[in-house]
Formats: C-alpha cells, sequence, structure tokens
C-alpha cells in the first residue's frame, strides 16, 4: 500500500525544502542587507518609473509653449521668438531651452535660437547654441549641420566649416544636398589653404553627381586647382 506521507527524514532530504531552510537561513543571518537591497530597488524603478512621466510631462509643457514662439519666429520677429513678451505673456526659445533643457523641443529650441541671433547679427551666440544642438537623422539634420558651417564660415574657422559642410553632405547621401554641401566643403577647404582636399571634393562631385548643379562650377574649381598645383611644380 502506498504511503501518503513522507518521513521526517525524507522531508529533510527534499532538495525543495533544503533550498527554502537554506535561503531563511541566510534571510535571517542578512536581513538588514537583504531588506536595504530589495528597498533600494523599489526606489529605483520608482525612480525611473517617475522620471519617465516626469520627462513626458515636461515634453509635452514644451511643445505647447513652442507654438508661440514658432509664431514669432515665422513672422520675421526674432528678438520676440527668442525672449517671448510679458505683454503677451509668451515665452520664447531662450526660456524653453533654460526651462526644458532635456526635451526634444528645447532641442529644437537651439536650432531657432542660433537661427535667430544669427539673423540678429550674433554670430557667436548663434554658434553656441549650433554647438548644443543634436541634429535628427536622415535629410531633416542636413540643413542645421549645413547652416553650422555657414556660422563657421562667418566666424573665418574654415577647417572647421569644411568639416562640418562634410559632415552634412554625408549625413543623407542624396542628388541634393549632398553635392551642394560638398562644394561648399570644397571651398571651405580652400579658404583654409587645404587645396589638395578641395581637388579631392571638387572630383568626388565630378565622378559621383555629373548631373548636379553643382558640377559646372566643381570643374571650374577643380581646373583651377589643377592649374595652381602644377605651376607650383
Amino acid at each position: 500500500m502506498a504511503r501518503n506521507r513522507l518521513t521526517k527524514e525524507e522531508l529533510e532530504q527534499d532538495p525543495l525544502i533544503e533550498t527554502y531552510n537554506k535561503v531563511q537561513n541566510f534571510y535571517e543571518e542578512h536581513k538588514t542587507v537583504v531588506l536595504t537591497s530589495i528597498i533600494s530597488f523599489i526606489l529605483v524603478v520608482g525612480l525611473g518609473i517617475g522620471y519617465y512621466y516626469y520627462s513626458q510631462s515636461q515634453e509635452q509643457q514644451a511643445q505647447q509653449l513652442m507654438t508661440n514662439a514658432e509664431e514669432h519666429f515665422l513672422n520675421g520677429q526674432y528678438e520676440l521668438a527668442l525672449q517671448g513678451s510679458e505683454q503677451e505673456l509668451t515665452i520664447g526659445f531662450e526660456q524653453i531651452i533654460n526651462n526644458y533643457s532635456r526635451t526634444d523641443a528645447a532641442n529644437l529650441a537651439r536650432y531657432y535660437a542660433a537661427v535667430c541671433h544669427f539673423y540678429l547679427g550674433n554670430t557667436q551666440d548663434a554658434l553656441s547654441y549650433m554647438e548644443s544642438y543634436e541634429a535628427p537623422e536622415g535629410i531633416m539634420g542636413v540643413a542645421p549641420l549645413s547652416f553650422h558651417g555657414v556660422l563657421l564660415t562667418e566666424m573665418e574657422l574654415h577647417e572647421e566649416a569644411a568639416n562640418k559642410y562634410l559632415q552634412a553632405a554625408e549625413w543623407d547621401q542624396n542628388e541634393s544636398t549632398t553635392p551642394y554641401n560638398l562644394l561648399e566643403s570644397a571651398n571651405a577647404f580652400m579658404d583654409a589653404g587645404n587645396r589638395a582636399r578641395a581637388r579631392e571634393l571638387t572630383e568626388r562631385i565630378i565622378d559621383e553627381y555629373p548631373d548636379s548643379p553643382q558640377a559646372e562650377e566643381a570643374n571650374r574649381l577643380n581646373g583651377l586647382l589643377t592649374a595652381k598645383a602644377n605651376s607650383a611644380n
């Protein structure tokens, strides 16, 4: 007849019971450490969830506040776009950047702010904002990178401008923006005194984008650089 109950010895030898006993003993010996670890884990998870909802809320608020600043920007009211209006109870791009710095809206506001300062003649301020701006992936990131190159050129930082234009050219390679930025890069390298690099880029335009609007200018510039290289030899 089969037994329905296990003996005390068999219970003590049961792997599950044995493991439970070890865990129980470990817990009793290290209760403080275990409880502290559990509480810490709960706090980390709680803070993570809290930050997620907080950041979502911050993003929504920042996006809503962008509306008036963008309207001023589109109307060419660059000071209002930057600083807002106390009379109209609106805030500008600079307040959004300062108060919602980690949001996507604040990142876009940095680009807007850079353009505003450029039109207001504040090239150094514009450059400062562009240096902290993160360009989006794909075609949408090309224009900001190219604009960054313009600012560097304005500051006569030609080598840096050339590299920034080159980055814009390769950010999203296509038949339109790539040859344009390659040519801008070539001109900037030429201004920086790096004729060899400028010549490489003009040849790239001629070889890879022969039907582009920039191909004719690339041919002219390449001929000029080739002539200067030959006369130097």
